[in-house]
């Protein structure tokens, strides 16, 4: 495993979130109650920051343009491009299915710490 500090715990407070950049990754972390996440900051549909995604309560994190969802966790896709009604479809054949690049975290030493192995 390759593990990067990338940010104090106490800088991403509860339910808050924060674009970090590291190398040549452009993170975005999460605090989501209280358990830290860490995803690629861009949609695999057309590339668009995910800093405003939504998070539902089924822990899908929702992409602010096509609202792609994906699962915070795994990175599945939960939906692919469903807005705008009736072009969404078509929007989502502009690019291929993807999941979202989820990584490993680890809080030590008052750090959040992420596994950039193979990415």
């Amino acid at each position: 495993m390759s593990w990067t500090k990338v940010l104090a715990v106490d800088s991403l407070p509860m339910d808050s979130r924060q674009v970090v950049k590291t190398g040549n990754h452009n993170l975005l972390l999460l605090n989501h109650n209280g358990q830290f996440y860490a995803v690629k900051n861009s949609c695999p549909h057309l590339k668009i920051s995910l800093k405003k995604a939504k998070i539902t309560e089924d822990g899908a994190l929702v992409c602010p343009m096509h609202r792609s969802a994906f699962d915070l966790k795994t990175g599945a896709v939960k939906e692919w491009t469903p807005w705008p009604p009736l072009v969404g479809k078509a929007m989502g054949m502009i690019s291929q299915e993807k999941a979202l690049s989820v990584f490993p975290v680890k809080t030590e030493e008052g750090s959040i710490w992420v596994d950039l192995t193979d990415s």
